[in-house]
């Protein structure tokens, strides 16, 4: 029998290491599932069918089918993505259940595991640089990772990860909660000083997503604060930063100069396309020839990898043959635009709307608006660079994002409501 401890150490695991795989076909059988299997007789015992992953995927499976049956999908490429929403989101749904949608619990451990992730690659990077071989390469533990080498000779930190953007993303949420609590002198979830570690670590990984990251961080904190004061002190900071990054990272500016070459001057020469811009321009090109022939349901889940065969760049003569992210489309967006077109696009942004917490001034202690501003930055960076559904457990941070808003509302807006109507309903009765 499991208890409560290891159960939490058990539901991270599955959220923070991806980078162990059992077997690569029909489709890559990462630890995560083997912790689903663990817990999840357990959780339906206790909490029975978890309907609400059946309902929101029901639109989807009957429009899947009918894209099989019009040739634009295939049985086993949804069958994959299906089934693999399916049950992350249902696992994480009963994870929601376990802990009684105590969203800022799950929040704090969410905290702790970037802490320790951020820890791991920092000694990683210092024991590269001082030679020290078992401090930095962890290929015996993980088969799905590897040492990132920089153009300098040096290495790019990716921590327990399989890739430096993929820890630059994970640990994003963290990155909003420290550069918080740094600008207002506060230690909500992490004290300051070990939350320097996690941007230390950020910078470490050189990710251009990761720095994206601090942008999408430093806006969230304007708009709640909403002063002209903010957002001019916060632009100087983005602009010096940015162009300090461009002018002493190779790697970023290596990114910077290959993208600005394919999306202003489609310039396809042979260092524009051997980079992970290409990646990005390529998937962008194939997710809009996809939806301008399936606007408005795409060709459903799982998909993108049957309009990669029709409409890649790679096709043409003289381009490499590049077929990264030929099934995840190096970003939800563009995923989601293949896949599942006008609806899937809509559903996601008037998700991310509806469920979004303003930092509320008559509540000034509640801590909503930072929990879900934190998350929103990792949903953001999953739609702009990770076209994974379910991978680093992505379905708990849109669970902890909506349960978040639940919370805020039935504590706090509600009692509003009925505190500003009370006065009125005696008045009425006298």
């Amino acid at each position: 029998m499991l208890n409560s401890a290891r159960i939490t150490l058990l539901i991270f695991i599955s959220v923070f290491v991806s980078s162990i795989t059992f077997f690569n076909s029909p489709f890559e059988g990462y630890l995560h599932y083997i912790i689903f299997l663990i817990l999840l007789p357990g959780f339906y015992a206790r909490f029975g069918v978890p309907k609400t992953p059946l309902k929101l995927l029901f639109i989807p499976l009957v429009l899947g089918v009918l894209q099989i049956y019009s040739g634009n999908n295939t049985w086993a490429g949804f069958m994959k993505i299906f089934i693999g929403v399916l049950l992350s989101a249902s696992f994480y749904q009963y994870v929601m259940l376990h802990y009684e949608f105590k969203t800022e619990k799950i929040f704090s451990y969410y905290m702790k595991g970037a802490y320790i992730v951020s820890i791991i690659g920092i000694v990683e990077v210092i024991s590269y640089y001082i030679g020290f071989t078992p401090g930095y390469n962890y290929k015996w533990l993980f088969n799905k990772w590897g040492i990132v080498q920089n153009s300098s000779g040096g290495i790019r930190m990716n921590s327990i990860f399989s890739e430096a953007s993929q820890c630059a993303i994970m640990i994003a949420p963290a990155c909003f909660v420290v550069v918080y609590n740094i600008i207002f002198r506060k230690n909500h979830f992490i004290h300051t000083q070990k939350g320097l570690l996690i941007l230390i670590a950020t910078l470490l990984t050189t990710s251009s997503t990761g720095f994206i990251g601090f942008f999408i961080a430093g806006i969230l904190i304007i708009l709640n604060y909403a002063k002209i004061s903010n957002f001019i002190g916060a632009a100087v900071i983005f602009i010096a930063l940015g162009s300090l990054l461009y002018g002493n990272v190779p790697e970023v500016k290596k990114r910077v100069d290959s993208g600005l070459g394919l999306w202003l001057d489609e310039d396809f020469s042979r260092d524009n396309v051997n980079s992970s811009s290409f990646v990005l321009y390529n998937n962008y090109h194939i997710a809009f020839e996809n939806f301008k022939d399936n606007p408005i349901a795409g060709t459903g889940l799982g998909s993108h990898a049957v309009a990669f065969e029709k409409y890649s760049l790679t096709k043409q003569a003289g381009i490499l043959n590049i077929e990264f992210n030929k099934s995840d489309a190096n970003s939800m967006f563009l995923r989601l635009l293949s896949e599942t077109g006008l609806i899937g696009i809509l559903f996601i942004l008037i998700f991310i709307f509806k469920f979004y917490v303003i930092r509320s001034k008559i509540h000034p202690e509640s801590n909503h608006w930072i929990v879900g501003s934190a998350v929103l930055v990792i949903i953001i960076l999953y739609l702009l660079r990770q076209g994974n559904y379910f991978i680093n457990g992505f379905p708990i941070f849109m669970w902890i994002y909506y349960y978040n808003y639940v919370d805020f509302k039935n504590k706090y807006v509600k009692k509003d409501v009925a505190s500003a109507i009370e006065p009125i309903a005696e008045k009425a009765i006298e």
